[in-house]
């Protein structure tokens, strides 16, 4: 699947005035960084930025700046807190071959044996991962799994290339005997009026 590109235009103004500015042109204020070199500022198209990172964790894009492509990891996002528009994004220069540290999420399947729940610990995992192959999230199977069983991170199957550099015994996910909740029964009305006299 090729990744979305975004023409970036190059930034020379700052400040809070510049970014509402560039928002009202329909544009979101970005910084590119990485590989030893200096920032660089951009403006990029709103609705195409967001169609790009909607729904995913270290989308991977392809910005054009000044007629060059470079890879970019999206690394972080600003968001305003009542409309959800973007206001800010960064991005991390990366090269094809390049091996990235990313958080990745933690996707539960399977179901644990009968008479058992499960509890996750940890919602996602640090990596390291081929910049242009970080998976979407990393599958833990629990299925058939015993009361009393913790799973490492020692027991996750990381895809192809992924290596975790997390303590092996770091817990992810932890299953327990279900707890059934007992409702207690109500006395009769006749021992409850008994008990008002």
């Amino acid at each position: 699947m090729s990744n979305p590109t975004l023409v970036a235009q190059t930034r020379s103004e700052f400040g809070k005035g510049a970014a509402r500015r560039a928002r009202r042109a329909g544009l979101v204020p970005g910084v590119l960084y990485g590989h030893g070199g200096d920032p660089v500022h951009v403006d990029l198209p709103a609705h195409e930025l967001f169609l790009a990172v909607r729904g995913q964790k270290n989308a991977l894009l392809e910005l054009v700046i000044e007629g060059k492509k470079q890879l970019a990891l999206v690394k972080e996002v600003q968001r305003h807190p009542v409309s959800r528009d973007l206001l800010h994004a960064d991005f991390l220069a990366v090269k094809a071959g390049e091996v990235v540290d990313v958080e990745v999420p933690v996707s539960i399947i399977g179901e644990s044996a009968a008479g058992t729940q499960h509890t996750q610990e940890e919602f996602a995992l640090l990596v390291k991962a081929p910049a242009t192959a970080i998976p979407e999230s990393i599958e833990v199977d629990i299925t058939g799994i015993e009361a009393g069983t913790a799973v490492r991170v020692a027991d996750v199957t990381f895809p192809e290339g992924v290596v975790s550099e997390l303590d092996p015994e770091t817990v992810v996910v932890t299953v327990s005997e279900e707890v059934v909740e007992v409702e207690e029964e109500e006395a009769p009305a006749e021992a409850a009026e008994e008990s008002a006299e």
